[in-house]
Formats: C-alpha cells, sequence, structure tokens
C-alpha cells in the first residue's frame, strides 16, 4: 500500500513571491518525480491548485483549520514546505518534515523585537514538533544552529532549484528601457537593500530597472535617486510577468542584488541561466549561492559600489565568462531538489 504524504503549500496565496515560485516549482517537480510511489495530497488555497499538473489530491485550506484539521492523522508524513505553516505540526500525527527557508528576521536592525520573540518561539515549536528540519542554504543552517540547538541533529540542506526562462523572440516588456541598463528583482522592502542602486548609474548612461512588489520603500529609493541626480534613469515597474521578467535578465547589461537578507537568492540563479553577470552584496546566504561566479559589493559606499560594477562588466566582457554561468546555474534543478525530497521522504518513513 501507498505510504500517504501531505505537502502544504498555502503560502502560495500570496502571488509575486519566492514562497509562491518555490511552491508551484517544487509541487510540480514531485509530481514529475514521484512516478506513483506516494500517495500526494497538497494543502492549498483553492485559487493555487491550477497552478499544478499531474497527480495529486488537493486539500483546500479552511480557516477552521486553525481550530481543527479533520484529516490530521490520515498521513503517514507530512512536509510544511515553509516556516510559515498555517497547520500547526504539533497537531498533526504522523512523521514530519519542516522546511525553513530563512530566519532573516534576525539580521534586520530595525524588526519589532516583541514580533521577533513571538516569532522565534513558534517556529521554536515548530522544530521541537518535528522529525527532520531542511534549510534551503548552509548558511540558514547556522542561523537556525545559532538559535534553535535543539535542531541539531536533525538538520541538512537541500538546495532550492531555478526554473530556465524562456522567451520568444517577438516579446517586449511593458516598460521597454531607452538604454542600456541594469535589472534587479524582489519586493520593495529595506531587507532588498535597493536604495543603495541608485549610486551605481553615475558617470553612464545606464537605466536601473526595479521590478517586484511596491511598499512605501519604494520613496527612499526614489530619494536616493534624486540625490544623485538620476531619477529619471531609475523605474521601477511594479510586479511583472515571467515574460517580462525573463525579458529583462535576457538584455540587461547585468543584474545587481545587493540584499541583506537571503535565505537563498533566486533572482542570482535566474539571471545567471541567461549568462549575465550578477553583482551581489556579501551578506547572509548570497556568496555560498553565488559562489566565485559572482562580483561582489564589499560595502556600500557609492565610489566603492561604482568601482566593483565597472571592474566586474570589464572583466566579464574580457574574459567571455557568459558560458561558465550558464553552466553553473543548471546546477540548480527542481528535479534534483525534488529527487532529495522524495528520498529523505523515503528514510523518514523507513
Amino acid at each position: 500500500m501507498k505510504k500517504s504524504v501531505l505537502v502544504t503549500f498555502d503560502s502560495m496565496k500570496f502571488l509575486n513571491t519566492g514562497l509562491f515560485h518555490f511552491g508551484k516549482s517544487i509541487g510540480n517537480a514531485l509530481i514529475r518525480q514521484n512516478q506513483s510511489e506516494f500517495d500526494l495530497s497538497y494543502y492549498l488555497e483553492k485559487s493555487s491548485a491550477a497552478y499544478f499538473e499531474g497527480e495529486f489530491k488537493p486539500i483546500y485550506r479552511s480557516k477552521l483549520h486553525k481550530v481543527f484539521f479533520p484529516k490530521y492523522n490520515q498521513f503517514d508524513l507530512i512536509h510544511f514546505s515553509d516556516q510559515y505553516c498555517r497547520l500547526k505540526p504539533q497537531k498533526l500525527r504522523g512523521k514530519k518534515i519542516l522546511t525553513i527557508h530563512d530566519i532573516n528576521q534576525v539580521h534586520e536592525k530595525h524588526f519589532d523585537k516583541k514580533k521577533l520573540d513571538k516569532y522565534l518561539t513558534r517556529l521554536q515549536g515548530y522544530i521541537a514538533a518535528c522529525d527532520r528540519v531542511v534549510t534551503i542554504s548552509n548558511f540558514v543552517v547556522n542561523d537556525v544552529l545559532t538559535h534553535f540547538p535543539n535542531a541539531a541533529g536533525k538538520i541538512g540542506v537541500i538546495y532550492n532549484g531555478a526554473d530556465r526562462l524562456y522567451l520568444s523572440e517577438k516579446h517586449l516588456p511593458a516598460y521597454l528601457p531607452k538604454k542600456p541598463f541594469l535589472f534587479t528583482i524582489g519586493i520593495l522592502s529595506p531587507k532588498k537593500n535597493f536604495h543603495v542602486l541608485p549610486s551605481l548609474l553615475h558617470g553612464n548612461d545606464f537605466e536601473l530597472v526595479i521590478s517586484g512588489i511596491e511598499t512605501q520603500y519604494k520613496d527612499k529609493i526614489i530619494e536616493e535617486a534624486k540625490r544623485h541626480g538620476c531619477q529619471n534613469r531609475v523605474i521601477i515597474t511594479g510586479p511583472v510577468s515571467e515574460a517580462d521578467k525573463a525579458w529583462y535578465y535576457k538584455n540587461c547589461d547585468g543584474f545587481v542584488f545587493p540584499s541583506i537578507a537571503e535565505g537563498f537568492g533566486l533572482p542570482v540563479i535566474e539571471a545567471m541561466h541567461f549568462g549575465k553577470p550578477v553583482f551581489l552584496s556579501k551578506y547572509t546566504s548570497l556568496p555560498e549561492i553565488g559562489g566565485d561566479k559572482a562580483y561582489y559589493f564589499d560595502n556600500f559606499e557609492p565610489r566603492e559600489m561604482q568601482n566593483v560594477l565597472f571592474n566586474g562588466l570589464n572583466d566579464f566582457r574580457q574574459n567571455n565568462k557568459s558560458a561558465g554561468l550558464i553552466a553553473y546555474a543548471n546546477r540548480f534543478n527542481w528535479d534534483t531538489t525534488a529527487q532529495q525530497y522524495l528520498a529523505l521522504y523515503r528514510e523518514c518513513l523507513s
């Protein structure tokens, strides 16, 4: 008889986020790689079911599940695919795996201490209730063990994959840059640190295209653009389609990502798939993911950042590094990630 596995994907309700893309990609890869070995069920919003293709059983989220989940004892294994799970691990029976994408809140200087303590206490309970804990980078492993020593002995790393984006030759984005441009993408929040990027436009004719969900932090980016006299060359598009995103990756002169809090950094690999030079901060998981294929900002002083960009672009062009970046990016594959999760399911159920 097949073992029954429930995987939670309820965070996919938030479109244009990392957890949405993670859920969609790993969920479909699990279906492809499962080959009917496990009886797969997915816990999700009704609106999310259409993003999956293949054999799985949907279980739709209800607000009543906060009080009681009727299927609490019907699964051999439950995989909570992110640390914000609405189903509480303590209330379900069966083997349990928890994927932690990051605890970036501990690196955000201005994060409310009461909220942080409440979040860490809740996560402590989730970790204690689960048999195995998976993180998406060694950086996150170290963060988790620093704050939750009880995770020792049951924690490991399974790297995310990265979807290859494809682009039709005739597609043009909603905003078409008028000049050579630098590109970045992500929710406009302080941890992304995008306000340091306008300084890169000094002494050149680049545009800077920033795509992602807009917040009040947008005002700080615009303020910095005005301070550097380049506000007419800083374009904030808001969320973009997959096709537009692919066009920006393919046609940019460089991908810039100065984030100070990342559990993985999926856009880095997406940009590398197009053979583009990537310029990253040296903080959190980014040096681990970018490896020796990326260029790094040692600090965010404008002149230092400008030097890194100028020297990096020259090095990239002179040494023809595009093919090496594409080969490196191909190592991050969702089917490989799914195979590793399925192997962990088997191990837990053996």
